[in-house]
């Protein structure tokens, strides 16, 4: 990126459920347009893997030439195939171990599915590059969960390895997120419903974000 990243919470955007993948890859595009993402979320979802590739080959490249990391969730191997940024873990204590083994530091390894306090200091053992506190596809509600808002305001008094929290389906609850103190807030459904303008969605968040975020002492 040419520009210097803000000093303060940023949107990490976790691209939805979608079967016409052309229309998805154009909504990311005008996402990743809209203003400061830190890094795209590729979910594979039900997707199967000549699917899930054949998107991943197309979003990959497009919204890294916006200086903007993908991390693939679900999928190792086409995280490496298509020379993405990252990868995203969310299963077994095993499979984590395995994918920062086998991955970092060459690509960054995040972590999900840490539902309580417990399982996510068991995660965070590992050292992961980031622990995400929500589920894909899971912020339908105009609100973030208070488990996730309380998870992150926790981990983000207590652990260095950085956190993602899951907004709601509304826009201005990316706020409620930058509040717990959390490093970054993941959003899909407030940027990418049927609706919003993804573009316009993102360069709000950010306004938002600017405005009331809490700032961090080092630059993300």
């Amino acid at each position: 990126m040419t520009e210097k990243p803000p000093n303060r919470c940023r949107l990490v955007l976790i691209a939805p459920q979608s079967r016409d993948l052309d229309t998805l890859a154009a909504r990311i595009e005008k996402a990743c347009a809209g203003g400061d993402v830190a890094s795209l979320i590729l979910p594979q979802f039900d997707m199967l893997e000549g699917e899930f590739q054949h998107l991943a080959e197309r979003i990959v490249p497009l919204t890294q030439a916006r200086g903007i990391a993908v991390v693939i969730a679900g999928a190792p191997r086409i995280a490496a195939r298509t020379k993405a940024d990252g990868i995203h873990v969310d299963g077994a204590t095993a499979d984590l171990a395995d994918a920062i083994g086998r991955y970092q530091p060459a690509m960054m390894v995040g972590a999900g599915g840490a539902r309580d306090r417990d399982r996510a200091l068991e995660l965070g053992e590992l050292r992961p590059d980031y622990l995400f506190f929500g589920r894909f596809g899971y912020d339908s509600k105009p609100d973030p969960h208070p488990r996730n808002l309380a998870l992150g305001r926790w981990w983000s008094e207590m652990v260095e390895i950085p956190c993602l929290v899951l907004a709601g389906s509304r826009i201005d609850s990316v706020v409620e997120v930058a509040r717990t103190g959390a490093e970054f807030v993941a959003a899909s459904a407030a940027v990418f419903a049927d609706g919003p303008d993804p573009q316009a969605a993102v360069a709000e968040i950010n306004r938002m974000l600017d405005e009331t975020a809490f700032a961090h002492e080092t630059p993300r």
